[in-house]
């Protein structure tokens, strides 16, 4: 027990007061230009609408400029164009054409950005004056990518192409048209929560918990017994909240179990056969993580969206592989198989033997949407839940369905117009779960993002009033790991739910204290900035951790696939992974096969045994950029299970009020790795 005036007790946890000071949240959460509460309907559409008109137009103007400004080597160095490709048709799914692209020259494809479910465009040389084909990335190895287009480009395999990324108008025009339904039809769909979304309400908080009118919980229930689910005190009560408000903010910190709880939450409403349920989230690795938790319930659920962008074990769950499956189908294959063969016959037909046939092709085409929308509709109906993008959920397929029940999971990443596609849909009853204490929204326009977009619905619901539910036990890190992110972002409220003998220390790596696997190895190189000035790296850094990550590996007690390395900056990203190609490859052969890479925002909801973090930033002016964020830093740091080894200089990072109270706490615990520092 501590008794010296320089440590205080809070908590299960000693607070040096050196390592880790008061830290004032509500001052450093970026409330953003914009209100909080919307007087008039109008301010909130005219705002919105004008804030997503020019996120597109500066995606499009990015996208332009890249194709016209950018030199071939700063496109190749951003990571957001491939060259001198040779393609070839690769199978099909689900009636679409999958297209092969591999390096015309070498064996490897450079390093590049483009990911599972990216937009991408096809084209030979010039893209903004050619016909171009546009697809979505299916998956890509070292050697080759693959992309499923619905148009294929004639003489594929004649001469080369460029993939380019591309912008995303689809999103846009179905964010209009949600803030257009939200605000436009009195009593129907969104505009049921409308107020309460806008928060225009006198109290928000009461009018957030009054219990909807829905199904078998019209009645106001004294008692819900939840004894039988599989959850903790703080999601009991999450999941309890959300049962009985409109509108209930679940807080999930890292490793608390947010995707189990809504898991076990949607699992409990279906069983008690309410609904239709809507679940969306961001992301289509949010959404599939959701379905496969469903899966493994019980529950019947159908996945919306191109099966392409769906995780392949669950594709059968996809609307598309359901309508395949559907005896209809037959039905659809013999009128497709009956035109055809009229079409053939076509050919020689004249005056009205012609025209009989143009009228039967167009009625059996018309048979054949019917049909459609037929099985569409059985399979929808048939379903307990049906999962979606939050974008997804606006396609056109639901478009007559209504969802009394929505729940958005990762409400904290979407920006304020993407959750309202899912919510206008007739939603009475809403579940938002996020951690405004991660990073917020992705935005591309400065100015919209100065003007507000960045900040999620879920943070300015918060900001007006409702009270979030937090989730208060960490399932994932080592005690000691969670110990500062517990006290410095969340009040010392985080509980583990995991001992210190279930994370050992790793071998392989020389810890400063063995009882607590938590490291800074500290380097003195210097960043670099690219040439075209696109980004930044530290070769220094990345030997250092290429060494730790070998060292991690000979000892044979961790495999590739439990190593995470994570860095700011996509430029240190790009000089990793050159480097461990060199001594090894990371491709399907590769000795490091298996090895993730990837930037601290592409790590956010993910985990690994051990985590390497290189910082990057050393120069003489001490700046460090946006990993001054706080909450980019809770996310680095709180990825690792059983070890975090953080490689930086230190008078760089010191310069930062929150990076020097971490170094505090590395230093104070006897976490510095000294002798690490000439690797």
């Amino acid at each position: 027990m501590p008794n010296n005036d320089n440590e205080k007790k809070r908590g299960n946890i000693v607070r040096v007061r050196g390592g880790i000071r008061k830290f004032d949240l509500n001052s450093e959460i970026d409330k953003q230009k914009g209100t909080t509460k919307w007087i008039r309907g109008n301010d909130h559409l005219e705002h919105y609408t004008n804030l997503i008109s020019i996120e597109l137009e500066d995606e499009l103007k990015q996208v332009e400029e890249r194709w016209k400004k950018w030199s071939k080597s700063k496109l190749k160095d951003a990571g957001v164009a491939l060259f001198g490709l040779e393609g070839r048709k690769n199978g099909t799914l689900f009636g679409e054409r999958i297209l092969s692209f591999k390096p015309s020259t070498g064996p490897n494809l450079p390093w590049h950005k483009f990911g599972h479910g990216d937009i991408v465009i096809i084209s030979r040389k010039r893209p903004w004056d050619e016909k171009v084909y546009e697809g979505v990335v299916l998956d890509r190895n070292n050697r080759r990518i693959r992309v499923v287009v619905s148009d294929a480009p004639s003489g594929l395999r004649q001469g080369t192409w460029r993939l380019d990324r591309g912008a995303n108008k689809v999103a846009h025009d179905r964010m209009k048209s949600s803030l257009l339904s939200l605000h436009s039809t009195e009593g129907k769909g969104g505009t049921l929560l409308r107020d309460l979304i806008m928060a225009s309400v006198h109290d928000v908080e009461n009018a957030a918990s009054v219990i909807p009118e829905l199904g078998p919980l019209k009645k106001k229930m004294k008692h819900i017994n939840l004894t039988n689910l599989n959850l903790n005190d703080s999601q009991q009560e999450a999941v309890n909240a959300a049962i009985q408000r409109k509108i209930t903010l679940i807080q999930g910190p890292p490793g608390t179990g947010k995707t189990h709880t809504a898991i076990e939450l949607l699992t409990w409403w279906v069983n008690k056969k309410v609904g239709p349920i809507l679940v969306t989230a961001d992301s289509n690795v949010a959404v599939d993580n959701l379905l496969g938790g469903l899966l493994d319930n019980g529950i019947k659920a159908v996945r919306i969206g191109q099966p392409v962008k769906v995780r392949e074990e669950l594709r059968d769950s996809t609307l598309a592989a359901k309508m395949d499956e559907h005896p209809l189908s037959e039905d659809i294959k013999a009128i497709i198989s009956e035109n055809k063969s009229i079409q053939r016959k076509m050919a020689s037909a004249k005056g009205k033997e012609k025209g009989l046939a143009h009228r039967d092709i167009s009625r059996n085409w018309k048979d054949v949407r019917m049909l459609e929308q037929k099985m569409m509709d059985e399979i929808i109906k048939d379903a307990d839940i049906v999962c979606a993008t939050c974008i997804g959920s606006g396609h056109r397929i639901l478009e007559s369905y209504s969802f009394p029940i929505v729940l958005i999971d990762e409400a904290t990443q979407a920006i304020e117009p993407s959750t309202l596609v899912p919510i206008v849909k007739g939603c009475r009853q809403l579940v938002m779960l996020g951690d405004h204490h991660q990073l917020p929204p992705t935005v591309i326009s400065q100015k919209a993002e100065e003007m507000g977009l960045v900040r999620s619905m879920f943070q300015r619901l918060i900001d007006a009033g409702i009270e979030p539910f937090m989730l208060r036990t960490q399932y994932r890190m080592h005690p000691i790991i969670s110990e500062f992110p517990s006290a410095r972002f969340y009040e010392n409220k985080l509980k583990n739910g995991v001992a210190s003998e279930e994370r050992l220390a790793p071998a392989g790596f020389l810890w400063p204290n063995w009882d607590k696997p938590v490291a800074f190895v500290p380097i003195e190189g210097k960043e670099m900035t690219d040439a075209e000035g696109a980004s930044k790296s530290n070769k220094d850094e990345a030997a250092a951790l290429v060494e730790v990550v070998k060292s991690l590996l000979e000892a044979g007690e961790l495999g590739t696939v439990d190593i995470g390395v994570i860095t700011p900056y996509n430029g240190q990203v790009r000089l990793i992974s050159d480097i461990f190609e060199q001594i090894g490859g990371r491709d399907e052969n590769g000795k490091y096969k298996g090895l993730e890479i990837k930037s601290v925002d592409g790590y956010q909801g993910r985990e690994k045994e051990v985590i390497v973090f290189s910082t990057v930033r050393a120069n003489d002016s001490q700046e460090i950029g946006f990993l001054s964020d706080w909450r980019r830093l809770n996310v680095a740091i709180t990825r690792a299970k059983r070890g975090l080894i953080i490689l930086g200089n230190i008078s760089t990072l010191r310069n930062d009020k929150n990076w020097s109270a971490w170094m505090d706490w590395i230093d104070e615990g006897g976490m510095m790795a000294w002798h690490m520092s000439n690797l």
